[in-house]
């Protein structure tokens, strides 16, 4: 099993910054997907970004987060990150780390991921 812990979220003004964190207990190997996904209150839960757990691995983004939010991993801490700048009010969320292994489902289908972690709480305010 790989268990995946969330944190660096937090309450910032708009326009801030913040960096998550996403430690697992094995980080997965290549051909495998690592990503953020996000959940504000009465909303679905929307793909953030994704990340091929590979050196140089292939990125993905929500067209709402393009060039402002940057995943990145490292290997040797076993974490993933989620640079997160331009912080916007509609960025509040819970944020969730997510592993897959599958290839049956798109990167930003919830559907494909087999792990998840509990969450870290983002509030951007005005």
């Amino acid at each position: 099993q790989v268990h995946l812990v969330e944190s660096g979220g937090g309450s910032v003004q708009a326009g801030g910054s913040l960096r998550l964190s996403c430690v697992a207990s094995r980080y997965p190997d290549g051909s495998n997907f690592m990503a953020w996904f996000r959940q504000a209150p009465g909303k679905r839960r929307e793909a953030v970004a994704s990340i091929f757990t590979t050196p140089g691995g292939t990125t993905n983004y929500a067209d709402s987060v393009k060039g402002r939010f940057t995943i990145s991993q490292d290997f040797a801490k076993n974490t993933m990150f989620l640079q997160m700048n331009s912080l916007k009010p509609e960025d509040t969320a819970m944020y969730y780390c997510a592993t897959s292994r599958s290839w049956s489902l798109p990167w930003s289908d919830p559907q494909r991921y087999e792990h998840w972690g509990q969450g870290t709480q983002v509030t951007v305010t005005s």
